[in-house]
């Protein structure tokens, strides 16, 4: 039986190559639309965990029902004040930094 060597690739390495190297735009698009998928899978999640609907969890906030399928499904055009009442609503604990740039930064917890 013959030893083939199986060729690997790291994630980063396929990503600059197919997407663009960190700091471009093309890169910055694809993290943020990444990052956006998985905070509306998480949503999803743990709506479904609480056993709420999505309307149910819409009127617990004071949206339709649409609204939270949008967030769930990553759409981009939802206001950030409703995805913070979704957090809440849900009980979510909530940390992330806004760094305008180095002496500037604004940390909310």
């Amino acid at each position: 039986m013959e030893n083939k060597k199986i060729k690997t690739y790291a994630l980063e390495d396929i990503t600059d190559e197919f997407i663009g190297v960190k700091g471009t735009s093309e890169r910055d698009k694809f993290e943020f639309d990444l990052k956006m998928d998985l905070i509306g899978d998480m949503i999803r999640e743990t709506r479904k965990e609480m056993n709420l609907t999505q309307e149910q969890l819409g009127r617990l906030i004071g949206v339709q029902k649409s609204q939270i399928s949008k967030i769930e499904n990553s759409t981009k055009d939802v206001r950030f004040s409703t995805i913070l009442k979704v957090f809440e609503a849900l009980k979510a604990k909530v940390k992330f930094t806004i760094e305008f740039n180095k002496d500037n930064e604004l940390l909310i917890t």
